[in-house]
């Protein structure tokens, strides 16, 4: 498994509308790609900034690039991103998971 990670920064005044598109505009997108295992968005207010980290988990580096274009390293950005984000970060990081446990798989 590939843990996808993006960061992205907004105003904290428009944290709570950004909160909101993610759910409705950006989960639906990545859940829609065949071999994505699920998507966590975290969010970290610190003053006048939000911190935003998108955590997608997927069954391939080729599931990713259907969602992210040949290029699977580039950030993906939707036109409504404008509307919120400080700067837009370049690209992203990938993980492969190494380890894991929750209430599915309990060890």
């Amino acid at each position: 498994m590939i843990v996808r990670m993006w960061h992205g920064r907004v105003p904290t005044a428009k944290a709570e509308a950004y909160a909101r598109f993610l759910n409705r505009r950006a989960i639906p997108d990545y859940r829609s790609v065949e071999g994505n295992l699920g998507v966590y968005i975290l969010q970290r207010r610190q003053g006048d900034v939000t911190h935003f980290i998108t955590l997608t988990f997927w069954d391939s580096l080729e599931s990713i690039r259907a969602f992210a274009g040949q290029d699977p390293e580039e950030a993906k950005y939707y036109p409504e991103d404008r509307d919120f984000l400080l700067e837009f970060e370049p690209g992203v990081v990938h993980y492969e998971v190494a380890g894991r446990a929750g209430p599915e798989d309990p060890g």
